[in-house]
């Protein structure tokens, strides 16, 4: 994808659109979205969940992670862990299991447990957002045009419905 059918897809400064196009069209590439649905629904989705390729950390500060500590569904064990493994990447990857997952499956070792700030670089930001993507098979569902659905999976609920779908007939008129 070029840096300008990105900024014209999620409607964003072209030089955002360098910096993530080369990350994102490698990540897309070996994530099979590949096709105009998935392509646009996978944008609209990282669109959102990243306040348009902006944000890459989720915003808080330690009072508002601390509500990750001692979450055993996360993995969080360890004092620290819901600020060390608070929300990164382009959806983001939140706890101590889920970064030892994607770790385990972008590099095959635990360099994510040990230096989490990885999900925030480019490269790493947009395979994380793949692996999401991959592992809860949402390209079935961009296949089949079930937009809600797939928010669904990705937010567990429609939180920000509105914006997800105008970011998504936008990226529709874009991508051919």
């Amino acid at each position: 994808m070029t840096p300008e059918t990105l900024a014209k897809a999620m409607n964003i400064p072209l030089a955002r659109a360098q910096k993530w196009a080369p990350a994102l069209t490698d990540a897309m590439r070996e994530g099979e979205i590949n096709t105009r649905l998935r392509q646009s629904a996978f944008l609209a989705q990282i669109g959102h969940e990243s306040g348009s390729l902006v944000y890459v950390r989720e915003i808080g500060g330690p009072s508002y992670f601390a509500k990750y500590n001692g979450r055993k569904d996360l993995g969080n064990t360890q004092p620290g862990d819901g600020a060390r493994f608070c929300g990164r990447g382009l959806i983001q990857v939140t706890g101590r299991s889920n970064y030892a997952k994607c770790s385990q499956a972008l590099f095959g070792d635990d360099r994510l447990l040990k230096t989490p700030d990885l999900l925030e670089q480019p490269e790493c930001a947009a395979k994380s957002a793949v692996w999401f993507w991959s592992t809860r098979n949402l390209n079935e569902l961009a296949d089949a045009d079930r937009f809600t659905d797939l928010t669904k999976k990705i937010n567990g609920g429609t939180n920000g419905i509105e914006d997800r779908k105008a970011r998504y007939r936008l990226a529709l008129s874009v991508i051919k």
